[in-house]
């Protein structure tokens, strides 16, 4: 037979489209040709493929080889086609049985020796394989993290020999693989932390309803240590949620450093706006994908440019970020926690009794101005971290806190699913007329305080769905006054300056 077809998949995105690799021998002068807008990478696998294929003791047909990878308007990239070409090869050539190729698709890279190397995008692909209901065969260092994908026949293969062995029956390759990494995360306690009961009561808010969080103050006062326990309080992913989590990992290389764990992501001040949400000739996600279904931690924010700061406004309210480009569309999920820290000034001590701020005003307010306004209206706490006596650093560590506050923000979330099916800060404008009515006194308390503070119609959508998170930890059914009168403190350094 000189045609054969075999099945692999690309990578668009999160998403994992059919490429249909067909190989046809014919006369002529010895070649091989590859087409359908391949890359450079793609374009070299001719090479890696010839040699896989004599170091491994197949013949290499000394015919005119033609390879189509359709659909030719999609562009082709990596090195993830290789072992489909060189088995189309082999089909058409008469060398393995082409009626094997049918219900399996392949993707990896190929080494010199024929040897099968790992590949990006990998949990994608058995996500889309496992729907057109076929068996999927790969390299075995993705066999773990491709077995996430529940439905799918996964076959992990370390050499084109045990490949060529398993689809000719001679020896079939052993499923033997651990999609469910046992890791203890080993979370920091929040008694770590001496007093600040103000911000570690706010954490728990933030932590109950998946709030947005400004943490401010002078340096040492613990803003790093407090960002850092909020993992901990988190209750653990869904499994829907880690295949979600899983995927997008999957596509920068990196396999999930835990079943269920949610992803904390700590970009440093000097990151571009493409890394922040994703992107470059080659589009990959960036850190608000990285961290989707988790924890985005910006320290020292104002030191981030403030052009890359402002592109986290339209995925704080989407939950997505769309990256075009001449060739696609893609689109990442970007559904993340945002947590941030910063000093009230350059020196760090404006507002502090006991410590003298060197700062002029001017300067405070070019600093403090390094964060737009819309950026500060879509951040729902802004809490204040002040530095302590030295009497309160000085006492000793009490009881864990961690375990039992993990506790009760999960019962508080599972009201929150049960009740709208998704937790308080992504309720949209009719769920907050539905489950946050206000009674008319408390009507007229906000709009006071909205007028006295100077807020924005998205920050009142904001404080009601806060307060109805504080009236969910205290497992009260209606948002009553003091519920209303916490969250709107949270809202009152709005105004400039901050402090």
């Amino acid at each position: 037979m000189s045609l054969a077809v075999v099945f692999s998949r690309a990578q668009l995105g999160i998403e994992a489209p059919l490429i249909t690799v067909e190989t046809h021998l014919s006369n002529g002068l010895p070649c091989l040709n590859i087409v359908g807008l391949p890359e450079t990478a793609v374009k070299e696998s001719k090479d890696r493929v010839r040699s896989a294929l004599l170091n491994s003791h197949f013949e290499f047909p000394p015919r005119r080889i033609t390879i189509n990878l359709a659909p030719a308007d999609l562009p082709k990239e990596g090195g993830r086609y290789d072992l489909a070409i060189a088995l189309g090869i082999l089909a058409a050539s008469g060398q393995l049985p082409a009626t094997a190729l049918s219900d399996h698709e392949f993707v990896g890279e190929l080494a010199l020796s024929g040897e099968l190397r790992g590949i990006r995008g990998c949990l994608a692909a058995a996500l889309a394989c496992g729907r057109d209901k076929r068996k999927l065969l790969l390299p075995k260092t993705n066999a773990n993290e491709a077995a996430l994908a529940e439905g799918t026949r996964v076959f992990g293969a370390t050499h084109l020999l045990e490949v060529c062995a398993h689809l000719n029956g001679n020896q079939a390759i052993v499923q033997e693989y651990s999609s469910k990494q046992t890791i203890d995360p080993g979370y920091p306690d929040l008694s770590d932390i001496k007093g600040q009961e103000s911000a570690k009561r706010a954490l728990q808010i933030a932590a109950a309803g998946s709030h947005n969080l400004l943490f401010i103050g002078p340096p040492g006062t613990g803003k790093t240590m407090l960002a850092s326990r909020l993992p901990g309080l988190l209750p653990p992913l869904s499994p829907a949620e880690t295949l979600e989590v899983a995927t997008l990992q999957s596509l920068i290389g990196g396999a999930h450093s835990g079943y269920q764990q949610r992803p904390f992501r700590t970009p440093h001040h000097t990151a571009s706006a493409v890394a922040l949400v994703g992107g470059g000739s080659t589009p990959k996600p960036g850190e608000i994908s990285l961290a989707h279904k988790g924890v985005l931690f910006l320290d020292e924010l104002p030191e981030f440019p403030r052009k890359v700061l402002d592109v986290l406004r339209e995925p704080l309210e989407s939950g997505e970020i769309c990256l075009s480009r001449a060739q696609a569309q893609i689109r990442y999920p970007a559904r993340f926690q945002l947590i941030a820290a910063m000093n009230p000034c350059p020196c760090g001590y404006h507002g502090e009794s006991n410590h003298r701020c060197r700062c002029t005003p001017d300067q405070i307010n070019r600093y403090q101005n390094r964060i737009s306004g819309p950026l500060l209206d879509r951040i729902d706490m802004h809490v204040r971290v002040p530095s302590l006596p030295h009497s309160k650093l000085a006492q000793t560590a009490g009881q864990q806190q961690t375990p039992a506050i993990r506790e009760k923000v999960a019962a508080c979330r599972q009201t929150q699913l049960d009740r709208a099916g998704k937790v308080n800060a992504y309720l949209d404008t009719r769920e907050i007329d539905r489950y946050c009515a206000l009674s008319t006194e408390q009507q007229k308390l906000m709009e006071q305080a909205m007028n006295k503070l100077g807020l924005s119609a998205r920050a009142w959508h904001r404080i009601l769905r806060l307060a109805r998170t504080i009236a969910d930890l205290e497992q009260c059914p209606v948002i009553e006054t003091h519920h209303l009168i916490e969250a709107l403190a949270y809202r009152q350094l709005d105004r400039k300056p901050l402090l």
